[in-house]
């Protein structure tokens, strides 16, 4: 029988011989103990091998991680996987996309989360296909969303609970009362539409467009919306608490009674904006332009003013406003 792979039989013992040890070989450079890899990201464990790290995109960050001159990818846990400190949950159809060229997720999976993550680790061929779906499914996505307008009244409450609509442009539409709670509405083009009284909490508003859009009683806690532009919006009475809104563009909106209380504001553009009333106890407002801002009544308790720009301002603040 033909010994395995990497030993040698040991020759047949002599009756009053001692037995012989097998000799065993070095194993080779590129062995199945380099081939294979594993993997605790985010506390998941993927098992997978370099070869499949490193063929798709040859460019990407990951394959460079794994290329075989690289002596030491990352730090590795009690185990020997390499620690990569990202969201595991999406690293699977990272995987699958990696051994088979296609994008594969559940549907609980969402497709935005799939796309940050190939952004991460440079998988720019990934990226594409991502997006390539998200226009696909908004072509659909908006068709039944018109369809569903039409039909219904503004005073009933529409449901678009965690609907990816991603870039979709729902521009100068009349969507008062709609529950977007969870839904993904980056990219959107939202200018000039209603949305007074709608509920956004939790949304996914990245970059989107809201221009001239009315935004009057919207509930909007812990949303997204860090980089989107709401030039000239009516915020009145808008719930944005624990917002993310770091480099949002609000140049000019009207916000009085605006709750912004825990949200994050770092290097927004709020020059001349409405701010009567508004409560921002605690918001982080580095680097934020409140350029020609009427802050009369608002309450700037314990917010983070440090860098902020606070020349012309209609209203002194008065020291009953802030921490001093």
């Amino acid at each position: 029988m033909e010994p395995p792979n990497g030993t040698v039989s040991p020759a047949e013992p002599a009756a009053d011989s001692d037995p012989v040890e097998p000799i065993r070989t070095a194993p080779e450079p590129d062995g199945r103990a380099e081939r294979w890899v594993t993997l605790n990201v985010g506390g998941e464990i993927f098992t997978t091998t370099r070869l499949t790290l490193t063929n798709r995109e040859p460019n990407s960050m990951i394959a460079r991680m794994f290329a075989q001159d690289q002596l030491k990818p990352a730090e590795q846990d009690g185990q020997g996987a390499y620690l990569i400190d990202r969201n595991g949950h999406y690293f699977r159809p990272i995987l699958d996309y990696l051994r088979h060229g296609r994008v594969i997720y559940d549907r609980h999976v969402s497709l935005q989360g799939i796309l940050e993550e190939a952004r991460y680790y440079g998988l720019d061929g990934l990226a594409r296909l991502i997006q390539e779906i998200e226009r696909a499914d908004v072509s659909l996505t908006r068709l039944d969303f018109i369809r569903t307008l039409v039909t219904s009244s503004h005073t009933t409450e529409l449901r678009f609970q965690g609907v990816h609509l991603s870039g979709i442009n729902l521009s100068k539409l009349d969507l008062r009362n709609i529950n977007f709670k969870y839904a993904c509405l980056s990219h959107c083009n939202l200018s000039y539409a209603n949305l007074s009284w709608c509920c956004l909490e939790r949304a996914e508003l990245r970059c989107a467009n809201l221009e001239g859009a009315k935004l009057h009683s919207v509930m909007a806690a812990c949303a997204d919306l860090q980089g989107a532009k709401l030039k000239c919006c009516d915020l009145t009475r808008c719930s944005l608490e624990n917002a993310n809104m770091k480099g949002a563009t609000l140049e000019g909106s009207v916000m009085e009674g605006v709750s912004l209380r825990v949200a994050n504001l770092k290097s927004a553009n709020m020059r001349n904006c409405t701010l009567n009333d508004a409560d921002m106890a605690g918001a982080n407002l580095e680097s934020c332009d409140l350029t020609g801002c009427n802050l009369k009544g608002a309450n700037l308790r314990g917010a983070n003013l440090k860098g902020a720009q606070l020349e012309k301002l209609v209203t002194p603040v008065h020291m009953s406003q802030i921490d001093i």
